[in-house]
């Protein structure tokens, strides 16, 4: 089943303010912070009421994901262990390392007996994840494996490698290839990492764009303002959903059932481009259902 990514926001869970706005918000999903954005002498507070706002409801179609602290942090066994009990759509774990990483938050989720629902999501924000992104995509094959897909974090990633946050991102342009084809080499999905200057429209605007035509399925957000222009442009045209039912409607005449390629419009379809109308219809089909 296809689930609408198009924009995933990033919620501080110290904040009570935010989170009991955050059943409102017209994102895709939520992301509930209990890293970054939360102090240290804050952490168990940002638990206590992460676990209260998943348990009051009211998020509808929206999916929930609590992004732990670290690995090498003294937090995220506490982290995970609210996160069993909450029973969120997804665990966003930073700063992944290894495939050694993923097993060990799927061992402890295991130990916890976490809903096998709660997926796992990797941050790739280090030079060593996103060398060995591969290896990392590859663990969902594994019995047992609960990962969803990959957030890559320029952020974290430029910090480490120097690389300069230039618009356009042309030196980053190589990783963010790199980890897109790693995850749809084993079928996961990719989310976008945030952009910061939340001020400059334009360029926010110009992003996304960016991100929707490399590949990425949605991005990540900073700030509540980012959400309606995220949206619209992870969303299928309606013209591009009507060519899209048109290539189905061709390839399921009789005359068609047994051909490889046929003409519409003046020029070729192959099932290849069935293959992708059938996707554009469904993401298209799945935005509608979650506005309903």
């Amino acid at each position: 089943m296809i689930r609408p990514r198009r924009s995933l926001l990033f919620m501080p869970g110290s904040n009570p303010r935010a989170l009991a706005k955050a059943p409102h918000l017209p994102a895709d999903g939520i992301i509930l912070d209990l890293e970054d954005s939360v102090a240290p002498d804050a952490k168990a507070l940002a638990r206590e009421q992460i676990a209260k706002t998943i348990a009051a409801g009211g998020f509808g179609r929206r999916e929930i994901i609590i992004r732990i602290n670290a690995l090498d942090s003294p937090w995220w066994r506490d982290d995970l262990a609210m996160a069993a009990k909450t029973k969120p759509d997804g665990i966003l774990v930073p700063k992944i390392y290894s495939a050694a990483d993923l097993a060990m938050v799927g061992d402890t989720l295991r130990e916890l007996a976490a809903d096998p629902a709660t997926r796992v999501w990797a941050m790739i924000e280090t030079a060593r994840a996103v060398l060995h992104a591969e290896e990392l995509a590859a663990t969902s094959r594994e019995s047992g494996s609960r990962l969803a897909g990959f957030v890559f974090g320029p952020n974290d990633i430029a910090r480490e490698t120097r690389i300069r946050m230039m618009p356009g991102r042309a030196a980053m342009l190589p990783m963010i290839t790199h980890c897109i084809l790693a995850t749809r080499l084993h079928g996961l999905e990719i989310l976008d990492g945030p952009y910061s200057d939340f001020s400059n429209i334009e360029g926010f605007a110009q992003e996304c764009a960016q991100a929707r035509d490399l590949g990425f399925d949605g991005k990540t957000l900073i700030h509540p303002g980012q959400i309606e222009a995220c949206n619209v442009t992870f969303t299928p045209p309606a013209a591009e959903v009507a060519q899209a039912r048109k290539i189905i409607a061709a390839f399921e005449l009789p005359e068609n059932a047994s051909r490889g390629a046929i003409q519409l419009d003046g020029g070729m379809v192959e099932r290849l481009h069935a293959d992708m109308a059938k996707r554009t219809i469904a993401i298209a089909d799945a935005i509608e259902a979650m506005a309903g």
